[in-house]
């Protein structure tokens, strides 16, 4: 039997195919088809060449959700709210996103106020009821609704999170008078406090709902009719999977997908490389996301955003900014020189493509100087065009002064410097030092830039673990399932015993089980982490605090928060203490696949020489070994430069830094000294 993950990006696809029985590990890419992403998952099964039958599991990253959300070419939505509430997503936060344009004019809201309906009805904030719900209101606006062909319908009403009947009722009545249509509530997809993230969340949810419906119905009509009957499963936020049933009506979950499943892959390559403390950089083709792993765990958030709209659900710490290897290169205004995050994505792709890319890109400035190579096929079918890139980026140069190669180190610096920039959003600003980690690097344009980002920021070393250009796709089958619940009661400590903390973690627990139990994990393959959500009163937003499910002493709580609060902002105060919402992590354990066991007979590093090149490095051309990375002896060093390639991705290695190959089969390199470029 075998398993199968398939991450879709922006500008490839990419497979991981892993039978159980001998432990062979198969990879592959091919370019993304992304008007229909199905397209390109059934022409890399067919590469394969899998036995249909023998597949009994799949898991799928997928990039629908936020695609849907940034193009806003989602369903046609209508949300209802509370009366006297109607304009809680036109008006929002009021925040200024750009922060020096006095007229700059707000975000446009998801849907128009014109299909924001009220509805009279009315809980406090324990829940209880002030106003009944006006179900002949509801009936009324659920006619019209029919009449307009809403697509999908998001309820939003006040408190919902302390008692749902009201949401659930108006639900009821809605899809009575639309049934094709998908109707979702605040109090299922978000049941937590603060209206204007729980009703965007929530409509959110909505809206991207219908065209997720349909992509994951098609495909997996798609692959039944390839023979595949195993079930399909999606990779969510969190770090977990979820059938992909329960994706359908909550695609919210999967707004961050891929590099989610790439963090789950690092934390695993991390403890079995011994390198517990990780920065990952996951640089595909269109953007890059960065997140940080601590002891082999990594930070979760609620403040999640896909571009102007709040996404509070639960999910991996993960920073992402608009450079990957087909950022394009540009002057901006000012004369200056841009890098992204304007893409040539995979149609048509950066000039080297030869698909009529003519803008220079990443990927071009690295065939340039030589350090992407052209003699072997990109993804196992994309032949690279050197003249082209040259041809791209000396045009850029020309309007400068500058010559090609310049040209071309000028846009690596500056993307370096970029993707450097979004790694001390995670690291320097938050009061924690980037050079007492490892950068673990992967995406098939990581290892091309990985030791220039180490440098810097000052880091001494660098991880590029085995199948780089695959590593999301392999994380999806290192993931485990996961749900997460919580409760919003806002309560000071001074007010709450041990046993009240117990009862709502209890209730908490219970569904965690019930979802398990369904899922058909037995209790020896469960795990649950609980997390309280405290402040200071009268501060606005929360620090999470871990504490145990059976949790009997308040004080050991209290001096954990303390203990939090201090790490994050240096000291404390002597205000009065809350407990805003209570969380429970509920984990279904799957088993691992083993890593790639390595061949260490008869390897030496003279074999797994296939040549050299010349290679620019700041400004001279250098002859520079190329090397395969599947015929390396494991702990001999390699002195840069070189170049280290594999199917997938190239790990370049600069003057001042060596590389060797470990014994699980991680690429590790070290600085030695010098400034790379």
């Amino acid at each position: 039997m075998s398993w199968l993950g398939v991450d879709v990006g922006g500008t490839f696809t990419d497979l991981v195919f892993l039978d159980r029985e001998s432990g062979r590990l198969q990879v592959l890419k091919t370019p993304s088809t992304l008007n229909d992403q199905s397209e390109g998952i059934l022409v890399g099964i067919g590469r394969l060449s899998l036995e249909p039958a023998g597949i009994e599991r799949i898991v799928h990253g997928t990039t629908i959700a936020t695609n849907t959300a940034l193009e806003g070419d989602g369903a046609r939505l209508a949300v209802l709210a509370t009366e006297g509430h109607r304009d809680v997503l036109v008006v929002g936060r009021g925040n200024r996103m750009a922060i020096y344009n006095i007229k700059a004019p707000p975000n446009r809201p998801l849907v128009p106020r014109s299909r924001c309906f009220e509805v009279r009805e009315r809980l406090q904030v324990d829940g209880t009821t002030t106003v009944p719900l006006d179900e002949e209101g509801v009936a009324a606006i659920g006619r019209h609704l029919a009449c307009a062909g809403i697509e999908a319908v998001a309820v939003c009403f006040l408190h919902s999170y302390a008692n749902p009947d009201h949401e659930r009722r108006a639900a009821e009545i809605l899809s009575s008078f639309l049934p094709d249509a998908v109707v979702t509530t605040s109090s299922e997809v978000l049941p937590e406090y603060r209206e204007y993230e729980r009703f965007s969340t929530t409509a959110l949810n909505a809206y991207v709902a219908p065209r997720m419906r349909r992509y994951l119905g098609e495909l997996n009509t798609r692959l039944m009719s390839a023979g595949i009957s195993a079930p399909l499963s999606i990779m969510t936020s969190n770090g977990g999977t979820l059938p992909a049933r329960r994706v359908e009506s909550m695609p919210v979950l999967s707004m961050l997908s891929g590099p989610a499943a790439g963090v789950i892959a690092a934390s695993f390559i991390g403890q079995a490389a011994n390198f517990p403390d990780l920065i990952t950089c996951d640089m595909g083709g269109t953007s890059t996301d960065v997140c940080l792993v601590r002891g082999g765990e990594f930070g979760m958030t609620t403040d999640g955003r896909v571009a102007a709209f709040p996404v509070k659900i639960r999910q991996i710490d993960i920073n992402t900014v608009g450079a990957g290897g087909g950022s394009i290169a540009a002057i901006g205004s000012g004369t200056f020189l841009t890098v992204g995050p304007r893409s040539a994505k995979a149609f048509p792709g950066p000039a080297c493509f030869g698909r009529g890319g003519a803008e220079p890109t990443v990927t071009d400035a690295n065939v340039l100087l030589g350090r992407l190579g052209t003699e072997q096929l990109l993804g196992g079918e994309i032949g690279l065009d050197r003249e082209a890139a040259e041809v791209a980026v000396a045009q850029l140069g020309e309007k400068i002064g500058l010559s090609a190669e310049q040209m071309a180190e000028g846009i690596l610096r500056i993307v370096v410097v970029s993707m450097a920039g979004a790694i001390k959003e995670i690291s320097v600003l938050r009061g924690i030092d980037p050079r007492d980690f490892a950068l673990l690097s992967y995406g098939g344009a990581g290892p091309l830039q990985a030791a220039a980002i180490a440098e810097e920021l000052g880091m001494r070393t660098v991880v590029i673990p085995p199948m780089p250009g695959n590593f999301s796709a392999f994380g999806l089958l290192v993931a485990d399932v996961r749900r997460d619940f919580v409760r919003t009661k806002v309560r000071t400590v001074d007010t709450l015993s041990p046993a009240d903390i117990r009862e709502t973690l209890s209730g908490l627990l219970e569904e965690g089980e019930e979802e398990l139990e369904a899922a058909g994990f037995p209790t020896a393959r469960r795990r649950f982490a609980a997390t309280l959500d405290m402040r200071y009163s009268g501060q606005s937003f929360e620090l999470s605090v871990p504490v145990a499910a059976d949790a009997n002493d308040m004080s050991k709580i209290v001096k954990d928060f303390e203990a939090v609060y201090e790490l994050r902002y240096g000291g404390t105060t002597a205000a009065a203490i809350e407990i805003v919402s209570y969380r429970l992590a509920a984990w279904g354990l799957s088993d691992k696949p083993r890593l790639p066991a390595i061949d260490t007979q008869g390897q030496t590093i003279e074999a797994a020489t296939m040549g050299a090149r010349s290679v620019v490095f700041d400004g001279a051309s250098l002859p520079t070994p190329i090397i395969d990375r599947g015929r390396m002896p494991p702990e001999r060093s390699v002195a840069g430069p070189a170049i280290v390639e594999e199917a997938g991705s190239s790990t370049v290695v600069p003057p001042g830094w060596s590389v060797k190959l470990d014994q699980i089969g991680c690429l590790v390199l070290s600085r030695h000294g010098g400034r790379v470029q």
